[in-house]
């Protein structure tokens, strides 16, 4: 059954690059990039949390830049390249993030873990990040209300020099 729309509505087509796949879309000019991910593409690692930019569960990669997908209308990544949680591994191969999560035990629910992966490749992509506060600062935009912050700097710790080495 197809959605009627709101009269002078009209759906806008879009082009972006998810995952390494081209996808031609097309939305409505308010639909934000989270539900476009989860509700068009069935790419449901990002979570919705508080849908309004401040638990950071939705957070993605875009154009190498994390970003909160809640926030971000899907508009405005025409031409983008996003990269979400799903992207990460190659095959079987877990991205050096993902691994460190895993060997650190840096989720308990997982809610939150996919945002906070890719917000933590974000920021290593933004080479900002250099200390154990550093890290603590600058994913302080992500929430976990499980409490396993320790162990998630951590494994952003182990992480960081291994993505380096990786980009270098």
């Amino acid at each position: 059954m197809r959605e009627t729309l709101p009269e002078g509505a009209h759906l806008r087509p879009i082009q972006m690059t998810v995952n390494g796949t081209q996808q031609a879309l097309d939305v409505l000019p308010w639909t934000t990039l989270l539900d476009l991910l989860r509700e068009q593409l069935d790419l449901v690692g990002s979570k919705k949390g508080c849908d309004h930019g401040q638990c950071g569960a939705c957070t993605v990669i875009r154009d190498g830049r994390r970003i909160n997908a809640c926030l971000t209308l899907a508009v405005m990544c025409d031409g983008a390249k996003v990269v979400t949680v799903e992207g990460l591994a190659h095959g079987e191969k877990l991205h050096p993030m993902q691994r460190a999560f895993i060997t650190h035990d840096a989720f308990q629910c997982g809610y939150c873990t996919p945002g906070q992966i890719c917000s933590a490749i974000g920021m290593a992509y933004e080479g900002r990040a250099e200390t154990r506060v550093d890290i603590r600062e600058q994913m302080s935009g992500n929430l976990c209300r499980c409490g396993a912050y320790s162990n998630i700097v951590a494994a952003v710790e182990e992480a960081l020099p291994l993505m380096k080495e990786q980009n270098s």
